[in-house]
């Protein structure tokens, strides 16, 4: 009777003792842990360099954050943050295109060919002129055949996206040159009879006071954050960047979903290379040289992660906002062309290093809870 005795008063000992072990064990901390509040700021990196970026420029140059100089800021970004909406679809599949550039240039000079000359047809002994409205259309769907062209080389050829859109590259610049025999062409006014008097609304025209070039970057931002985040296309693009193989178990048809995403980076190439030719009020075979450059860094420090599956379409347009604000104040202080190329390549550089690191904290942050 006492041992039985002895073993209750332990057991009403021991038991209470562990139910408090487990509690403890078990109780959620009571707040962020340190990797979480880490990633949650490289999440925030391009915002934070742009808030810190515009009040470094405005105290070196007061000229910066006048109407003016904002409002001229504001069309140089939109080219590259229209381009840069394209290029996150790519990056988010996990791949890479190095043809927009060239893309831009090969449209643009599309467009002006057929206002200029229209389109010559030697064994009919005619020459076709095309509506303005037409004019528009075909050269953004040349963009967006280009495009396709890399998805086929990437989706059904299996070559790696670096190669591919590099050949398309030279290609689509080879292509331009052909066109005019390495010259321009000038005006791109045509004539009023055959309704092809050119789109210069496209790039100097006005809606409320607000350039046509910022309306469209509007529209490409918001088409592309609902593309990305409420459609299954969208999901099916940040599942095949994050495990291809696994989705392509799970159902997603990701030959289809990397073609699409090679094709929208055309079509966004294009528009880009049509609001230059209407600014310029000419097109130039050299349209587009190094804009991949600008479009890459501008994804990337967005938070878009190179190796796929992680980034919006949010963040890209901050990242174009912080290269167009870092390019704009360069040169109101006067810093040489030269130094700029060097700075844009820093920084291109530097983003890299901070995705490579969030991934790095992300996974410490994963393993800690």
């Amino acid at each position: 009777m006492r041992r039985h005795r002895g073993c209750r008063a332990l057991t009403e000992a021991i038991v209470p003792a562990l139910e408090a072990g487990q509690k403890r064990v078990a109780a959620p901390p009571s707040g962020p842990s340190r990797a979480t509040l880490v990633v949650a700021l490289f999440r925030m990196r391009a915002l934070l360099a742009l808030i810190a970026l515009a009040a470094a420029l405005s105290f070196l140059s007061p000229a910066f954050l006048t109407a003016a100089n904002l409002a001229i800021l504001l069309k140089h970004v939109a080219i590259n943050a229209i381009m840069a909406v394209g290029m996150t679809f790519v990056i988010l599949s996990g791949g890479i295109d190095l043809s927009v550039g060239s893309i831009a240039g090969l449209a643009g000079m599309i467009a002006g060919g057929l206002i200029d000359h229209g389109l010559v047809l030697p064994m009919f002994g005619v020459v076709v002129y095309f509506q303005v409205w037409l004019v528009v259309v075909i050269a953004v769907l040349a963009g967006a055949l280009v495009g396709a062209i890399n998805g086929l080389l990437v989706a059904r050829l299996s070559v790696a996206p670096f190669i591919a859109t590099l050949g398309t590259m030279y290609a689509a610049r080879g292509a331009a040159l052909l066109l005019s025999g390495g010259a321009t062409f000038p005006g791109l006014t045509g004539e009023a009879g055959l309704r092809n008097t050119g789109f210069p609304w496209l790039g100097s025209g006005r809606i409320l006071g607000i350039a046509i070039p910022i309306w469209l970057m509007i529209v490409f931002a918001l088409a592309g954050a609902f593309l990305a985040a409420r459609t299954p296309f969208g999901r099916h693009v940040y599942a095949v960047g994050g495990n291809e193989r696994a989705a392509l178990l799970s159902g997603v048809r990701v030959k289809r979903i990397q073609l699409l995403v090679y094709v929208i980076s055309g079509f966004c190439s294009a528009a880009v290379g049509l609001i230059i030719a209407s600014q310029l009020g000419a097109a130039h075979p050299a349209t587009g040289q190094s804009f991949e450059l600008n479009a890459i860094a501008a994804v990337v420090l967005g938070g878009t992660s190179l190796m796929g599956g992680r980034g919006t379409i949010g963040g890209t347009i901050i990242g174009a906002l912080v290269i167009g604000a870092l390019a704009d104040g360069l040169v109101l202080l006067g810093v040489s062309e030269f130094w700029q190329i060097v700075i844009k390549g820093a920084v291109i550089v530097v983003a890299v290093v901070l995705d490579q690191l969030q991934r790095r904290v992300q996974w410490q942050a994963a393993a800690q809870s």
